[in-house]
């Protein structure tokens, strides 16, 4: 997965993409935001996963 592919995810599962991505801190991604956790160079396929699992209720068409 691409950074781009990431970013529209996220802006597909959340109304405040921006918001969500700088402040909300993830155990998943080792307590990193989505912001942090591409800084410090992780995949971003991990990162989406990171996010489903701290989103479990996010719909199935996300997934």
């Amino acid at each position: 997965m691409r950074i781009t592919e990431l970013r529209s995810r996220i802006n597909e599962a959340f109304a405040d993409a921006d918001t969500y991505s700088r402040d909300t801190v993830h155990v998943e991604l080792g307590g990193l935001t989505v912001n942090e956790a591409l800084a410090a160079g992780q995949e971003p396929g991990d990162i989406w996963r990171g996010i489903l699992a701290h989103n479990p209720d996010l719909p199935a068409v996300l997934r």
